[in-house]
């Protein structure tokens, strides 16, 4: 599933090149995927102008000119590519007046395109209680100390996966965050010192703002919004890497299942 670095390059690039563009006509491919009617959605994005796109945890969001923004959730095989070409999982495309377009595809059909008002925004992503941006300047240690606090007895990989808990973390970097943090993913939070919440708060912040960098993950069918693949695989140190020898030890990347979701790391790394 695409996490937050994918989802904001993603949203980046099609702010770029994207914005400003006026819809002419959507076609519906896969009907599921749209949370309305086909009219009621035909009668939204008719010729209304995209004003910008931005990101909220893992939801795409493009604010219209008209009073509404469509929602767009990749889930887990979802791709949102600019003058892409059509193909046999292609769910919507969005035709633009200038002759470019936008396409949406989704292998497995579990995303989504959901209509609201815009001025409705704030109060959806409350009822949702989906957690602080972990990029946020706002977002300072004294406010991920707090979060942790509150939820004394979970495990830190849980936790940190918890959209409630924090925007935007999926299983790639929770991983990631915790190995680079030296700590073991059953740990709960309850039993983590000061200079081990200290360190993981850092590596929320700079393995993410890396992966930005690097335009995202592509493990499974994620590609950026130009079709290309992200190239933070290659710094992935435990994510996938179940067998092979540890980066930094050479023992053995271990996988375990918590709460019915994989969690790679190393047995000698991390305690």
């Amino acid at each position: 599933m695409p996490e937050l670095p994918e989802v904001e390059t993603i949203t980046k690039q099609l702010d770029k090149s994207v914005s400003g563009k006026k819809i002419n006509e959507a076609e519906i491919f896969v009907p599921k995927i749209v949370k309305n009617s086909k009219k009621e959605f035909e009668k939204i994005i008719f010729d209304a102008k995209i004003k910008k796109i931005g990101r909220r945890a893992k939801l795409a969001i493009f604010e219209l000119n008209n009073g509404w923004s469509l929602l767009i959730h990749l889930k887990l095989t979802g791709q949102l590519i600019f003058n892409g070409e059509k193909n046999k999982h292609t769910a919507v495309i969005f035709n633009f007046s200038d002759g470019t377009r936008l396409i949406f595809n989704d292998l497995r059909k579990f995303g989504y395109i959901k209509p609201i008002k815009t001025e409705d925004l704030n109060d959806f992503f409350e009822k949702e209680k989906i957690g602080p941006e972990p990029l946020s300047e706002k977002f300072a240690l004294a406010d991920f100390k707090n979060i942790l606090q509150k939820r004394p007895k979970a495990k830190i990989k849980q936790f940190l996966m918890d959209p409630k808990s924090i925007a935007g973390i999926g299983n790639i970097y929770a991983d990631e965050i915790l190995f680079a943090s030296k700590i073991h993913p059953l740990r709960r939070n309850q039993d983590l010192s000061t200079e081990e919440i200290k360190n993981i708060f850092k590596n929320i912040k700079k393995i993410l703002a890396k992966a930005i960098e690097l335009r995202g993950t592509s493990v499974e069918n994620y590609v950026d919004a130009k079709g290309q693949k992200g190239e933070f695989e290659k710094k992935l140190k435990v994510y996938g890497r179940e067998g092979e020898k540890c980066v930094k030890c050479g023992g053995e990347v271990k996988r375990i299942k918590i709460g019915g979701r994989s969690a790679h790391f190393c047995p000698s790394c991390q305690k």
